[in-house]
């Protein structure tokens, strides 16, 4: 199991350990071979000048992964995330040695370069059925930086010319309906992509009782709808808010905490600390503004016993049951938002409803029992597609 991790805290690291940790409890032995983004801090010059071709295509990761797979030789070999630091070459390294590919796609890379189908403060889909993502350099969607898009669009230029989604992955994985449906109609073939939730594990176990505020947890990113979410406290809803995660819009974090008692940012926290978080809240808000592949926070949520108010857009909308395990709101309004806040509050027998109903989902489909089956399930696939081959 191969992943580079992101810089900050997120769903997708947390994913891939529990996925790893889900094998070896199970008795599968399981190799892991990571990286880390932040590596890239302690590069030279004459490396971080090599990064971008590297990027496309790494020949040393190439070589060392080939290595492993003749050490351990593995049926199967399951990618997270590749970017930057392993590269497609991953891929071509696992088809030389005969071993079944599966990839997880938790985010849009493969069809835009910044990975989130989100611009300048919109969904976006100008990429989208083109040999090259040129409208994502124009626009220097890749970190505000036209030279670093230009180096995600040529990666994933070059791999679609050599077929590398097409060939060399067996299958590939998405947490929700809603992704599948956008990675098939850019051309995936249907066949090859195939739905498996997150879950969390071990269980949390419901609350005791509600709690006294609202929280957030997340990336602080215009994406996530963070403004959209402190444009709605300004308005008051009645409970406070907790905010906690990391990212670019720390300071407008901070200086909405200093306006008032009513919001309080309490900066990146352990995951165990998270859960105990989601306990004690009254309600999650999960206010974001891009394509959600599947949102984690909302399945912490379900299976902490506390109901969600999220955005009614992307994978959100397919997992929360407007009136059942939460409420929906229009995505980007600040005032819908405080409006279904203030409903929320309104009827708190309705609150604890959803909440042990939101349980129910979380026990029914995101146990790592039920999720243990379909991994499993997919290896099995996966392993008779690269039979076939």
């Amino acid at each position: 199991m191969a992943h580079t991790f992101y810089r900050f805290l997120g769903g997708e690291n947390l994913s891939f350990l529990a996925e790893l940790e889900l094998l070896r409890a199970q008795g599968h032995p399981v190799v892991a071979w990571t990286r880390d983004n932040r590596e890239i801090d302690a590069y030279g010059p004459l490396r971080r000048a090599a990064l971008p071709l590297r990027t496309v295509w790494d020949p040393a990761a190439y070589r060392e992964l080939r290595a492993l797979l003749a050490r351990e030789r593995p049926r199967v070999a399951h990618f997270q995330n590749t970017f930057p630091l392993l590269s497609p070459a991953v891929y071509h390294a696992c088809r030389r040695a005969g071993v079944a590919v599966v990839q997880t796609l938790r985010n849009y890379r493969l069809l835009c370069p910044s990975g989130i189908l989100y611009r300048d403060g919109h969904l976006c889909g100008d990429c989208l059925g083109r040999g090259l993502a040129w409208p994502g350099v124009v626009h220097a969607c890749y970190r505000g930086s036209r030279a670093q898009t230009a180096v995600v669009a040529a990666m994933l230029g070059t791999h679609r010319l050599l077929g590398t989604w097409r060939d060399e992955v067996d299958l590939f994985v998405v947490p929700s309906e809603f992704a599948r449906r956008q990675f098939v109609d850019a051309g995936l073939e249907p066949e090859r992509v195939v739905t498996k939730p997150n879950f969390i594990a071990p269980d949390p176990g419901p609350r005791a009782e509600p709690g006294d505020y609202a929280l957030f947890v997340g990336r602080l990113t215009e994406e996530k709808g963070v403004r959209t979410l402190l444009a709605a406290w300004r308005g008051d809803p009645g409970l406070p808010l907790r905010i906690v995660g990391e990212g670019p819009l720390r300071n407008e974090l901070e200086a909405a905490a200093g306006e008032g008692a009513m919001v309080r940012w309490l900066g990146e926290r352990p995951h165990a600390e998270v859960l105990a978080l989601i306990k004690g809240a009254r309600l999650v808000v999960f206010p974001s503004e891009w394509y959600e592949t599947f949102g984690r926070v909302a399945m912490e949520a379900f299976a902490c016993g506390v109901p969600l108010v999220a955005a009614r857009l992307g994978a959100m909308a397919e997992l929360v049951e407007e009136g059942v395990t939460g409420l929906l709101f229009r995505p980007g309004e600040a005032a819908d938002l405080l409006r279904v806040v203030r409903r929320a509050l309104a009827d708190p027998a309705a609150l604890l409803a959803m909440g042990a109903a939101g349980r129910r989902a979380y026990e029914e489909r995101y146990t790592a029992e039920r999720n243990y089956e379909l991994l499993c399930a997919i290896y099995g696939q996966a392993i008779e597609r690269a039979a076939r081959r």
